[in-house]
C-alpha cells in the first residue's frame, strides 16, 4: 500500500490504482523509460528509503515499490 496522502494526489489525476501493478502499468504508459532500484541493506539504513526510481533526470525514495512508482507517476503528471 502507499501513504494515504500519496493516494489523495493520485485521485486528484483521477488515477485510483493503489496496488503496485497497477501503479507501474499506468507509469509504463505515461514514460517511456525509468529504473528501479531495490536497495542493498547498507545503503537502504544510509539513505532511509528501500526503493529508488530514476526518471529523466530525478530519483524519488520510498519505501515501497507502488510508493516508488506512484512518485513517479505524480512527477510525470506535472509535466
Amino acid at each position: 500500500m502507499i501513504p494515504e496522502a500519496l493516494q489523495q494526489q493520485l485521485a486528484q489525476h483521477s488515477i485510483r490504482a493503489g496496488d503496485e501493478v497497477a501503479l507501474r502499468e499506468a507509469l509504463e504508459e505515461r514514460v517511456e523509460t525509468y529504473t528501479l532500484i531495490k536497495l542493498a541493506p547498507w545503503p537502504a539504513r544510509r539513505w532511509k528509503c528501500r526503493y529508488r526510481l530514476m526518471m529523466r533526470d530525478s530519483m524519488y525514495d520510498a519505501q515501497s515499490a507502488a510508493e516508488a512508482y506512484a512518485l513517479g507517476l505524480l512527477a510525470a503528471l506535472s509535466v
